[in-house]
């Protein structure tokens, strides 16, 4: 058989509220047309994040109700340690509300500033927080990756060389510390190679300097490598994170995505001083290290949900739905960056949209039109969240995990296709308010005239 399909059925559902395009309207006036503003039962089908909006499986449920809620020393946290180790191999496993606490930890303790730390692509909240301690946040993707329109099977490998030059010229003693992020989420969801990990790891061998990874979409990630790394083809998934967790000093992890968490995350690492470091901090801002901000049921739900993304049968659909996404969109003539990743489409709003310069955000206003004609959320992944940093002016539809049907995704690019009917009509927006930090999540706007 040829069809891919769902590799579960459906047990409990969610009934989706549909409104009107007058009613969207005033939504978006009182949102500021920020998207994040908007209630959530505003909405139809949202693919503003995948990030803890995943449907849990009927183990995970079953596995909550073992949670040990014990403050120290919960039996709810040695099942995920184990968990934990058993797939990534490292020493220290520290567990954390969501990714962006195990990332305020780790580049608290690590980074002064003048620092550098060099990603392939840095996230928002992943930028920000290096950039909170006087750090400096440096993307360093391969230069193909800027042609949106290529079609490269590791699209989001790091550039090795270049990362060679930055550690020459800032000076070993000013990076502490190397990350790749795997998938590349804000390089259009595309994957790394193991032979680009194994490459990183080389060089930060050679100057001494801690290789991490930012491993959220490992999975994802994983099964990319099996399909287009021959030497990898025979591997399962699992061995194929070990060995890319083996290559890493430590990682970020937030269990929210390749995990089907709702909630959770975790940071680890094999340096014992600097595992110490981190868990003083933890206490102070999270909680005690054996839950790390989370309920005893959180842990087992992330323990449990670590074995299931592994499954290739899962992968398999995950991947090519949303490739299903991508090339039924873009074979009707909308531009996405080629070729499709594994946890989201991301429409290049900047050459859809060519009429709308780069200070009026041409993705906001995408979004915007997106939610106002058919009422689908997404994210702008462009000049609104990178301001100077942004290399595109993209909008990501972000699918969660094993929560949506192939007709509600029929749906999503129906929608799509008629607004980009209706491109020439759509004007820019400018910013009239927004915080010193992550301003996308909370900024408001004004539209422009078309």
């Amino acid at each position: 058989m040829k069809t891919i399909i769902e590799p579960f059925r459906i047990k409990s559902v969610e009934p989706l509220r549909r409104t009107t395009t007058a009613q969207r309207q005033q939504y978006l006036e009182q949102a500021g047309y920020n998207l994040f503003l908007l209630d959530a039962k505003d909405i139809l089908i949202d693919l503003l994040t995948d990030s803890g909006t995943g449907a849990m499986s009927s183990e995970q449920w079953a596995a909550m109700m073992r949670g040990d809620e014990s403050y120290a020393g919960s039996e709810s946290f040695f099942r995920l340690k184990a968990a934990v180790q058993g797939l990534t191999g490292f020493r220290h496993v520290i567990p954390t509300h969501q990714g962006r606490a195990a990332e305020r930890i780790l580049f608290s303790v690590m980074c002064h500033p003048g620092d550098v730390v060099p990603n392939n692509t840095h996230f928002d909240t992943t930028r920000a927080n290096i950039e909170f301690t006087g750090a400096r946040a440096v993307d360093l993707p391969l230069p193909e990756a800027h042609d949106t329109q290529l079609h490269l099977p590791f699209k989001g490998n790091m550039d090795v060389a270049a990362l060679e030059r930055l550690i020459e010229s800032e000076g070993r003693e000013h990076v502490p510390l190397v990350m790749l992020t795997v998938t590349n989420n804000s390089g259009g969801g595309q994957p790394v190679s193991l032979e680009n990990i194994r490459q990183v790891r080389q060089v930060t061998a050679r100057y001494g300097i801690p290789f991490y990874l930012d491993a959220c979409r490992f999975a994802e990630n994983a099964w990319f490598i099996r399909q287009r790394e021959r030497e990898c083809a025979l591997l399962t998934p699992k061995e194929i994170a070990r060995e890319m967790f083996s290559l890493a000093d430590g990682c970020t992890f937030s269990a929210k995505k390749d995990a089907f968490a709702n909630i959770g995350g975790f940071l680890c690492a094999n340096d014992d001083r600097l595992a110490q470091q981190e868990k003083d901090l933890l206490i102070l801002t999270e909680g005690f290290p054996t839950y790390g901000g989370l309920a005893g049921r959180d842990l087992d739900a992330i323990a449990v949900g670590l074995e299931e993304v592994l499954d290739p049968d899962y992968l398999e659909y995950r991947i090519v739905s949303t490739a299903y996404l991508g090339r039924h969109i873009a074979d009707r003539g909308v531009p996405i960056v080629e070729p499709p990743g594994g946890h989201a489409i991301y429409i290049d709003a900047g050459r859809m949209l060519p009429h709308i310069p780069r200070h009026q955000f041409p993705a906001q206003s995408l979004a915007v039109e997106l939610y106002r004609h058919a009422g689908i959320r997404s994210v702008e992944i462009g000049s609104v969240m990178f301001g100077e940093h942004a290399r595109h002016e993209l909008l990501r539809l972000a699918i969660p995990r094993r929560v949506y049907t192939q007709s509600h995704i029929d749906y999503v690019v129906e929608a799509i296709l008629e607004v980009n009917e209706l491109k020439a009509e759509l004007g820019g927006y400018e910013i009239v308010e927004q915080p010193p930090f992550l301003r996308h999540f909370s900024a408001r706007f004004r539209p422009l005239k078309p």
